[in-house]
């Protein structure tokens, strides 16, 4: 009737009503399934009575009934059974059909996403973004090895005048009374010289810095 007015009705309407009508069938048949197994015990309690009487001639007869009520009820559970098999098999045709729509559905939201990427743009922003992070990087090592040669030289003399003081104490000689016992001459000169040495030390180190450091801004300036 649906062809007569213009209308088809698809594939997932037609497996929803199939199972609709097989799930019916199997209702009726577990409905005429209970009643003959009703009967079934009736015709028991039957054959019992007329046994009980003497009656074997309709005991025979009840009987026969009993045995073909017994092979229909074999029968309705086999049907029941390949009516539940074809309707499993139906829910799987739509669960797989619906899986086929999903994977449709998220088929052609890849493909939408996909178009709206701009590959050599993406690219161009990853050259960028790793191009700057190299920049920071080298920047962020020039902080610290300029920080770390500020403070070096403060940090050695300290421990250094610590480790003095340490074996002195060790070996029982105290520096301030041999610098006031030691004569002016012998303490100045040695110090004198200590002082040139160490500008001169300092001097070198600085240009030896300074240089490094002018090189590495020349880099990033570049960059």
């Amino acid at each position: 009737m649906s062809f007569l007015f213009g209308k088809r009705k698809t594939p997932a309407e037609l497996l929803r009503e199939n199972k609709r009508m097989l799930d019916k069938s199997i209702r009726e048949i577990e409905r005429e399934r209970q009643g003959l197994q009703t009967q079934e015990k009736k015709l028991i309690a039957e054959i019992k009575k007329m046994a009980k009487q003497g009656q074997m001639g309709a005991v025979k007869v009840m009987a026969k009934d009993l045995i073909r009520t017994r092979h229909q009820i074999e029968k309705f559970y086999k049907l029941k059974s390949q009516l539940q098999g074809v309707s499993l098999r139906i829910q799987t045709l739509k669960s797989t059909q619906a899986m086929g729509e999903a994977m449709k559905g998220v088929t052609k939201a890849m493909g939408q996403m996909n178009r709206q990427m701009n590959l050599p743009s993406l690219q161009k922003i990853m050259q960028e973004f790793e191009r700057q992070n190299e920049k920071m990087e080298m920047v962020t090592e020039v902080m610290g090895d300029a920080i770390d040669d500020a403070l070096e030289g403060d940090e050695e003399e300290e421990e250094t005048e610590e480790l003095v003081n340490q074996v002195l104490d060790e070996i029982g000689i105290d520096v301030n009374q041999e610098l006031v016992n030691a004569p002016s001459s012998a303490v100045a000169a040695p110090a004198a010289k200590g002082k040139v040495a160490q500008a001169e030390a300092t001097g070198n180190d600085d240009s030896g810095i300074d240089s490094e450091l002018q090189a590495r801004l020349d880099n990033l300036r570049r960059m």
